[in-house]
């Protein structure tokens, strides 16, 4: 009979020990990467329009493709300067 409940209460100590685990991941390890995750996502985000945008800003044109669709990207400024015109040869 000792000898069941040593191994009863040894099945409920690995329970309780599995269990601290999981609710440590659910609310302490699980957030954390998440949060690690969406600020890297913002990041990314963030670099990626300051790219575009000093591209720009250069007057390089910049496509931008989703799917089958490409668009080109050129700043407004820079189809306002004045063109210069070559002299003829």
């Amino acid at each position: 009979m000792a000898e069941n409940s040593k191994t009863v209460v040894m099945v409920l100590a690995v329970l309780v020990v599995l269990l601290a685990l999981v609710v440590l991941y659910a609310f302490v390890v699980g957030p954390a990467i998440q949060g690690y995750t969406v600020q890297k996502q913002s990041e990314g985000v963030e670099y990626t329009v300051v790219s575009i945008m000093q591209r720009a800003a250069q007057c390089q044109t910049v496509p931008l493709t989703y799917g089958n669709l490409t668009l080109t990207l050129v700043a407004v400024e820079c189809l306002q300067q004045p063109q210069v015109e070559q002299p003829l040869q």
